[in-house]
């Protein structure tokens, strides 16, 4: 008779084990990238979306590129990060809001 097989653990990079979580989570508690109005990408106006990300993006002393690759980034990982999860309404809203982005930021092509 066979033997029952071992559960196999995940295991991260470094060796460690992974806890279940998801390293986005962590990421936006911690870092200190940008301090960001709490639940600006709630918001339904692309306008306030883009106003709010190019302050923070502007104040902030802790960033290592532009404000502009800052506030864009963060605007792109909030969206790959919410994924499926996020409704469609408001998908298009956060979308609009990188056109927004641009505009406050002068990047119109």
């Amino acid at each position: 008779m066979a033997r029952p097989r071992a559960k196999k653990h995940t295991v991260g990079k470094a060796g460690r084990k992974r806890s279940g979580r998801k390293w986005s989570a962590r990421v936006s508690r911690t870092s200190d990238a940008l301090d960001l109005k709490g639940g600006i990408f709630k918001s339904s106006n692309p306008e306030e979306i883009a106003r709010s990300l190019k302050r923070s993006a502007t104040r902030s002393r802790r960033k290592k590129g532009t404000p502009y690759q800052s506030a864009m980034s963060m605007l792109n990982f909030y969206i790959n990060r919410a994924g499926k999860n996020l409704p469609e309404k408001q998908q298009h809203v956060l979308e609009d809001a990188k056109d927004e982005l641009r505009k406050v930021f002068g990047k119109e092509e």
